[in-house]
Parts: structure tokens; sequence; C-alpha cells
């Protein structure tokens, strides 16, 4: 494994190879780190890319090519040692293709590419997802970034506020304690965008907020002022923080993707959120983190 540095005026930033994993985001004024350093007592992973599968599969398992194959939650890559593909000043790009093992559980070819972009005020996340096969290639994708909230020592996350961009409510699709999509939908009424971060907001998991409801999400201090922000285009995302546990974080989660359905037992195709790549094109998403 290893890890990669670059730094702009404003910012320096470290990915791992393993999982093409950001892992460090520090503002070079006041050397604010704003990502989870990944303890394990909460959680032991920072800021993974999730693919080929967003969320968790029923019973474990999914169907394609008239067969059963088993998958993890969140699929296989983060786990993943990347090839670096190429770097300059302000850029920064891995690469991992379908091997033997993948092929195992995810019967496709792919390459996969991911890519981190400094601007002046933030980095931009870059994903390029290519069909080298003959056959469409079926996949979600997606971030999980871990904020650190309280980002002051001394402070409560319980005094913060999310921030989305509209004002009056969200609706987050519930999930089962299966970890598996319901009927059952939480509305969220917001005060000019602003939720409250409670003790028990994420008692049932991560609110999943879908078809298209929000472009930007901001993490606020007490005084409602953000210190971070995602901006992205995907369809739905999550806010997560580990159930019931007082965790110090916070993650905001771009997806093109969503675990299945309590009851879902159709093909993969058919995932809801899912995408299709034609042999030999080119997808591309991202998101970016305002700091």
């Amino acid at each position: 494994m290893a890890v990669y540095e670059l730094t702009n005026d404003t910012l320096v930033i470290k990915v791992h190879s393993k999982g093409a994993e950001l892992k460090s985001l520090v503002r070079r004024d006041n050397g604010t780190e704003y990502l989870w350093r990944a303890d394990p007592a909460y959680w032991n992973r920072t800021s993974p890319v999730l693919f080929p599968f967003v969320g968790g599969v029923k019973n474990k398992e999914y169907r394609t090519k008239g067969q059963t194959y088993s998958m993890t939650q969140h699929g296989f890559a983060r786990d993943m040692e990347f090839d670096l593909l190429s770097r300059t000043d302000d850029e920064i790009w891995f690469m991992v293709k379908d091997n033997e093992e993948t092929r195992k559980k995810y019967p496709y070819e792919f390459t996969l590419k991911l890519g981190y972009r400094l601007m002046t005020d933030g980095v931009e996340v870059c994903w390029q997802v290519e069909n080298p096969g003959k056959e469409e290639l079926p996949f979600s994708i997606g971030g999980h970034p871990a904020f650190n909230c309280p980002i002051k020592d001394g402070e409560k996350q319980t005094d913060y506020f999310i921030r989305f961009d509209t004002k009056e409510k969200v609706i987050s699709t519930r999930i089962s304690e299966k970890g598996l999509a319901t009927d059952e939908k939480d509305i969220y009424e917001l005060e000019q965008g602003y939720l409250p971060v409670t003790e028990h907001l994420f008692d049932h998991d991560a609110l999943v907020i879908e078809n298209h409801q929000v472009k930007e999400v901001a993490l606020c201090r007490p005084d409602k002022e953000a210190y971070l922000t995602v901006r992205m285009e995907e369809p739905l995302f999550g806010v997560w923080s580990p159930p019931k546990k007082n965790a110090p974080f916070i993650c905001i989660e771009p997806w093109y993707g969503r675990c299945d359905h309590e009851d879902f037992a159709g093909d993969l195709k058919e995932r809801v959120w899912g995408n299709l790549i034609s042999p030999g094109e080119i997808w591309k998403g991202g998101y970016q983190i305002i700091v």
C-alpha cells in the first residue's frame, strides 16, 4: 500500500492506494482536518468508494445471467489495491480492473478509475467506469466520505446542524434492521433548510434521500455557519453515522445506486437506481467537497 499527497495553496490531501481512498483533507491556514480518522472503535474507514454495489443485497445474494451470486454490502472495490494511473501537481488518478477473483463474485469485465482534483476551496472526487467487455455492464457506484463532527474540540455534535439546499423538508426512505429499503418514509421538517443533529437522528440507520431532492448538503457549527459542503448531481444520497454510538463524525454519501428493497427478487439489471454501460462505453460521475 502506498500513500500519495497533493498540495496547493489552500489544501493538503492524502490518498491511499488501497481502495484509492481519500484519507486526509486539511486546510493549510488553520490545520483543520475534515476527514474522519477511521478509528475502529466507531468505524474503521474514512472515505471508501462503493462499487459495483451500493448498499446490501437481500439475503446477501443477487441474480444475474441466470445464476445467483453472493455479495457483501457496498461491493468489493474499497478493499482492492489500485494502481497509480497518473499524477500532476493538482490531480491524481488510480485504476483497478476485473480479475479472476472479482469475476467469481461479479461476472463482468470492468475498468474503474478514481481521481481527485484539488480546487482552491476543496477537492473534486471523480469516478470513471469503463466497459471493456462485449455485453452490458450493470453497476452501482457511490461515495461514503466521513467528516469530523464536531469539528472543534469541546463542542457537542448535538449542537450542530445539517443544512440542505431545500427549505421546507426532506423525505427519507426508512431502512430495515436487515439493511434493506422499506415502503416507510420519514419526513424531516427543516427550518430554512437546517436540520438539528439530535442524539436519535440515526437510530434507524442512514437517512436515504432519493429522487433528486437535494444537490448540496452542508455540516454547520452551532452558529449555523457551514464548515463543509458536499455538492452533487447524484439522484440520491445517504446521511449516516453509526446508530446509537455517538460517533464524532457524519457521512454525506452521494450515490448512483441503493440497497435492495425488502421485497426485491429481480435481476441485477432491475435494481433501483442502477446503471448500465454498453460495450466500449465510458460512464463518468463524482462530487465535490468544499471547505
